[in-house]
């Protein structure tokens, strides 16, 4: 067996769209201080008494609708993802998909890794843009099972890829090719994840990753005067970063735009917040304020490209923890 290993790590989902499944999911993903700050003494019997219980019967009803024979889109397409990134590496490393919220667990797939005999350990979070919530999240796991399994191996942890170039090009390419099928769009929008405004003003560079992001592919695709970047998924009262998508759209449809396409750049794979937030319902806002035509451009899932990417992002930490 190779001695590099890979643990390709997703944020998670609960198992099935029952509502106890997603109500264990949710709360080991609201339980993580990285998402929620706010003091452990407040805000876990708020979380466990009043905010699941309120919450996993609607979330249960947002998964059923997108739910595939497979599994969650997420765990499908991530799987896949997976068995072709390992395919395309062959002899040169060993792959476990890993979830940081759910299963399969970081700490499972750390201890398939270990006692298949690797020695050097490349961490690969699937989150282009780094954020405090999300890859950071994912190495603080990473670190304390390390610890806790008493292991000590070479490691390279990926910060972040949104500014390979690969990436950006793959992106262009998709919008490239949904265009080229569906036609070209009055705006496109680049919805990204929202993360509250404050960890930006603490350092997180997020949102300054995200307009590199779409500044990058606009510039590819040549259409820099009708791309919008915008933030999804917010919650609570505080600001996050801004402008909120559903926003834009709903104001984009009641100026007289008729026809806009969405992407989300930010999410490796297809998921609720694309397939059922986006796709869904910002398409009944959309036409429901006056827009005609909206369509959602998928992600990048386990496309040949994306495989390669990622392959090739493995290959240069293989490179780098060979070099030590």
């Amino acid at each position: 067996m190779p001695e590099n290993g890979v643990l390709l790590v997703n944020l998670g989902t609960p198992e099935t769209f029952k509502s106890s499944h997603v109500g264990r999911f949710l709360t080991e993903f609201l339980s993580d201080p990285r998402v929620v700050e706010l003091p452990r003494w407040f805000w876990l019997p708020l979380l466990k008494l009043v905010i699941i219980p309120l919450r996993k019967g609607r979330t249960a009803g947002a998964y059923e609708k997108i739910w595939m024979d497979g599994g969650s889109p997420l765990m499908v397409y991530s799987r896949a993802l997976c068995d072709g990134v390992s395919e395309q590496l062959g002899d040169r490393a060993q792959i476990q998909l890993a979830m940081r919220y759910g299963s399969p667990g970081i700490a499972e797939g750390l201890t398939a890794l270990r006692d298949n005999g690797v020695s050097r350990l490349i961490i690969l979070p699937m989150y282009p843009q780094y954020s405090v919530t999300t890859t950071a999240s994912v190495n603080d796991a990473v670190t304390a099972a390390l610890t806790d399994m008493n292991w000590n191996p070479r490691v390279e942890f990926v910060r972040q890829y949104h500014d390979k170039p690969g990436w950006v090009h793959s992106i262009a390419t998709t919008i490239r090719n949904f265009e080229q099928l569906h036609g070209p769009a009055d705006r496109i929008l680049f919805s990204m994840h929202g993360v509250p405004r404050r960890l930006v003003e603490a350092g997180d560079p997020y949102e300054q990753q995200c307009e590199q992001s779409v500044n990058a592919i606009a510039e590819v695709l040549k259409m820099k005067d009708k791309c919008l970047l915008t933030y999804q998924s917010r919650v609570g009262r505080e600001p996050w970063l801004q402008p909120y998508t559903d926003e834009v759209i709903r104001e984009l449809g009641e100026s007289g735009v008729k026809h806009i396409q969405v992407i989300s750049p930010g999410f490796s794979v297809d998921c609720l917040e694309t397939l059922e937030e986006i796709a869904i319902r910002y398409r009944e806002l959309f036409l429901q304020a006056g827009g005609e035509r909206f369509e959602y451009i998928p992600a990048l899932n386990d496309s040949d490209a994306h495989i390669s990417l990622l392959a090739s992002i493995v290959e240069q930490k293989i490179t780098a923890l060979s070099g030590h």
